[in-house]
């Protein structure tokens, strides 16, 4: 595949084709925004009125077209990129190297960061991982990171893992939300927080039904819930909850901003924000649940071994009293009472039987067998 023939004819800028010739003479990049391995560029469109600009375009073309035409923005999609194709891209739309970093390495938190006339913000992705039950190695949440470059005319979507795929997005967007696409790129930035946050809302669904399992089996006649699946729960909700909590600043300053992001996407981003609160919320509520059921399991461990306790101290004291006659009657002295007994032995198995079903029916009228 050639360089022209990826671009429907059109010529590669000089700094795109010089760092993507490599990887073009392999094959490695295909047209339609479709990639393999070594391609990190889902999809890379110009947008003009709410409209999508017919035709393909690298990244380096996209932007020349969108500085073209009043009121255009690009919008470039990538999955993973490597480090030298983010060095590429990062040359290109002049991004900060050390945004550029944080999007190689998403190793983040949420957060929103300004570089100049460039907004960096920073989402982690969370997806339910379906399960037939739990057990204590279980993954029920998935997380990875979306990061959010927003330029005057450009906006460019990093993701990492696979959760909250961004195709439905821009399908959404282009097909059926025209008008919101007019307001430019920081509407593109409220669609994919909105889905990121959406996605929340489901995870947090998803992840009750399992913490009901888990308080039905813990409070259950049969304790078919053990500690370990208790502990690995906790866990996974450890995990939601730091993709969650710390999203609500950057989005507490885009709502607040003024003169950055447009009124009317404030607005958008608002609802966004009060579906946050309410996962955050769900979350909080799940964490003190779950602590709770920690806490009930292992006080019915301790139980259960205070039970069993008293089990072997009955059994012992029930054996104590036929081993302390053993121990006196074992012993060779020359005149023991009743040794000369005809009936002496019966009389003592008949006393002590006795004396242990005395013993038998005191403690399991105590609870203690």
């Amino acid at each position: 595949m050639t360089e022209r023939s990826w671009t429907r004819g059109r010529p590669l800028g000089a700094a795109w084709a010089a760092r993507m010739r490599g990887l073009l003479n392999n094959g490695d990049v295909r047209p339609g925004g479709e990639h393999n391995v070594h391609s990190s560029v889902v999809d890379c469109g110009v947008y003009q009125d709410g409209q999508r600009t017919p035709g393909e375009f690298s990244p380096d073309q996209a932007l020349t077209e969108a500085r073209d035409r009043p009121g255009a923005f690009v919008w470039l999609g990538l999955h993973e990129p490597s480090a030298e194709e983010m060095a590429s891209i990062a040359e290109i739309y002049g991004l900060h190297e050390l945004a550029v970093e944080d999007a190689v390495k998403a190793e983040q938190r949420p957060k929103l960061e300004q570089f100049g006339s460039v907004h960096f913000l920073v989402l982690r992705t969370a997806r339910y991982v379906p399960h037939q039950e739990l057990t204590e190695s279980s993954q029920v949440v998935e997380t990875g990171q979306m990061m959010i470059f927003v330029g005057e005319q450009f906006v460019i979507t990093v993701r990492h893992g696979d959760a909250s795929e961004m195709a439905p997005v821009r399908a959404d967007l282009e097909t059926k939300r025209a008008a919101l696409l007019e307001q430019g790129p920081w509407a593109v930035a409220y669609a994919v927080t909105d889905r990121v946050v959406d996605h929340y809302l489901e995870v947090a669904d998803e992840v009750e039904d399992d913490l009901d399992i888990i308080e039905e089996g813990v409070f259950s006649r049969d304790r078919i819930a053990p500690i370990q699946q208790v502990y690995q729960l906790k866990r996974e909700l450890v995990e939601f909850r730091r993709a969650v909590v710390p999203l609500q600043r950057p989005l507490a300053a885009i709502t607040s901003s003024q003169g950055v992001v447009p009124k009317e996407i404030r607005r958008y981003f608002r609802d966004v924000q009060d579906h946050l609160t309410r996962t955050v919320e769900q979350v909080s509520s799940y964490d003190d649940l779950l602590n709770s059921i920690l806490q009930a399991r292992l006080a019915q461990v301790t139980v259960d071994q205070n039970n069993d306790m008293r089990k072997i101290a009955s059994w012992a004291a029930i054996a104590t009293v036929w081993t302390a006659f053993a121990g006196v009657y074992g012993m060779n002295f020359d005149y023991m009472p009743e040794t000369s007994w005809k009936y002496g032995y019966p009389a003592l198995v008949a006393f002590l039987s006795f004396v242990t079903v005395l013993l038998y029916r005191a403690f399991r009228r105590n609870g203690w067998l």
